[in-house]
């Protein structure tokens, strides 16, 4: 079923609340937007998790040297 809304002024959409529901959106969620021939994709993007991002961001220095720099510049 097709939904639609109404461009403000601004620039902004409403998005309708079946839409919001099929997606998962609440306030303050960021979407994104695909450009397709014409026609947009919108998508929920999921929030970072930083705690992992962290966690894992420290055992990632194994080839974290200049040599390892020179010898993968190329790639």
């Amino acid at each position: 079923m097709p939904y639609t809304s109404k461009l403000s002024s601004n620039g902004q959409v409403e998005i309708p609340s079946e839409v919001r529901r099929s997606l998962g959106l609440a306030s303050g969620d960021l979407v994104s937007y695909e450009i397709r021939d014409r026609e947009v994709v919108l998508k929920r993007v999921e929030p970072l998790d930083t705690a992992f991002h962290a966690a894992l961001s420290a055992t990632l220095d194994e080839w974290n040297s200049v040599e390892d720099e020179e010898a993968f510049r190329d790639l």
